[in-house]
């Protein structure tokens, strides 16, 4: 039987003035050196810095209790992870667990980043336009990063190794389910699996302003046989997304993301529902999404990539979604722009002319989209564009309806954050460089053309 344990008995106070970032760190060392335990957050408001969990331990919030972590830079030294599909050193993650089997997070409390600072800091970088690392811990990363400037970056701000820390993250670790909690307010990322085995996400809600830069809800990156089900996400960006690294940083760790199910899911306000990319350099597959809803996000099924990505994306299967209100319903991109401040070939990344196929070329093939509805559709009713040199192969959509909102003042252009794709002015399921498209039974209302191959 577990061994359970009170953080009280290390002097936690959880009186929403204490710091209990000693008490937290004595508790936790306490479970480690007895094989494992479970240490159970009563009701309260607990405040904290930089926590890790050890293999076999369970960290378990009653209702009523929050974790609240201290938004103090200083305190999330740097460790060694992956951050925006390069591996790298970051900002410690506020809740880590790195090389850790059978860890649990789990209960009806909410663990709390205190996002706020962090992005207000962020956006005053922008508006300053500040370009390279000023503050301490900025410094510090650069020192260590070396050659940082030559990484990808998504736009969160590697430039400035301003690398903010995820809420939560699983770094090679097996066997680790987290279920019934609440994370808000993430300084980055939230819920962030990278390089792991066997995780189950089940019955977690994660809550973050749409306005908050970078905070996706779920990033499965570089992870095998993961189950995310009946979770609820509203989030400054992408839902819940399936990575495996950027550029050539992906390729060299060259692990994919695959085995990937996520079901019964409602995914809210973000940049997309299910989005694989846009670092898939490690490739995607077997990965499926079932009895889904996407409301009010800026694109439904999304899959983002572009050149010099490469990675091989296949065997994705979307079925049962339901879309309401989106910018874009399907989306599949294969000239994603974010970023793209640091192409230094842009000309080539983005040309509509074939380029030589090598391994910084990415693939998409073997789609199936069944059983879809999509209403309220604002830009397009879909939008799929592939690589003249590497077109979007076997693409079926089958049994789907789709709903354009043609008087909606949303144009096509914002079906997805593309470029070098002349524009149209449709609101039609729009197909460029496509190949072994399949449609059977597929209506498209409200566009004058149903279809456009262009």
């Amino acid at each position: 039987m577990a061994k359970h344990f009170n953080p009280v008995t290390f002097g936690a106070k959880g009186d929403g003035l204490s710091d209990d970032s000693e008490a937290f760190s004595a508790a936790l060392s306490a479970i480690r050196e007895a094989g494992g335990g479970v240490l159970t957050l009563k009701r309260g408001l607990w405040r904290t810095g930089p926590i890790e969990l050890f293999s076999h331990t369970t960290l378990y919030l009653e209702r009523g209790a929050v974790l609240s972590f201290i938004p103090e830079p200083a305190r999330y030294t740097p460790v060694y992870t992956r951050w925006e599909g390069v591996e790298c050193y970051a900002m410690q993650p506020l809740l880590f667990a790195r090389g850790a089997q059978e860890v649990t997070l789990a209960g009806e409390g909410t663990l709390d980043g205190n996002g706020l600072s962090w992005w207000n800091a962020y956006r005053e970088k922008r508006r300053l336009k500040q370009t390279e690392p000023q503050s301490r811990e900025e410094l510090e990363l650069a020192r260590l990063n070396r050659g940082f400037e030559k990484h990808p970056g998504g736009g969160g701000g590697r430039r400035l190794q301003f690398l903010r820390p995820p809420l939560a993250q699983f770094y090679k670790c097996t066997h680790c389910t987290i279920e019934g909690i609440t994370l808000t307010n993430s300084p980055f990322w939230t819920l962030h699996p990278v390089f792991c085995e066997d995780i189950t996400i089940r019955r977690v809600s994660i809550f973050n302003p749409k306005d908050s830069p970078n905070t996706d809800g779920i990033d499965i990156d570089s992870c095998r046989r993961v189950l995310v089900e009946d979770c609820h996400v509203s989030v400054g960006d992408d839902g819940i997304a399936i990575k495996s690294g950027a550029d050539e940083d992906g390729r060299r760790a060259g692990i994919p993301s695959e085995n990937i199910t996520v079901r019964n899911c409602l995914v809210e306000a973000a940049h997309g529902g299910l989005v694989i990319g846009s670092e898939t350099a490690g490739g995607v597959s077997r990965a499926l999404a079932e009895n889904c809803r996407f409301t009010g996000t800026d694109r439904g099924i999304r899959i983002k990539t572009r050149r010099g990505r490469g990675g091989k994306i296949s065997g994705l299967e979307f079925r049962g979604l339901e879309m309401e209100k989106n910018l874009c319903p399907l989306a599949i991109n294969m000239y994603y722009r974010c970023g793209a401040d640091t192409i230094t070939d842009m000309d080539a990344v983005f040309s509509q002319d074939p380029q030589p196929v090598n391994k910084t070329t990415p693939s998409i093939k073997d789609i199936v989209v069944q059983d879809c509805r999509a209403t309220g559709c604002r830009a397009s009713a879909g939008f799929v564009a592939g690589l003249p040199e590497s077109p979007v192969e076997n693409l079926l959509i089958k049994d789907c309806a789709f709903s354009v909102a043609e008087d909606d003042s949303a144009s096509p252009s914002e079906s997805d954050m593309f470029l070098g794709i002349p524009a149209v002015q449709e609101k039609s399921m729009r197909f460029l460089n496509v190949r072994q498209l399949r449609m059977e039974n597929v209506r498209v209302e409200g566009a004058k053309d149903p279809f456009l191959y262009r």
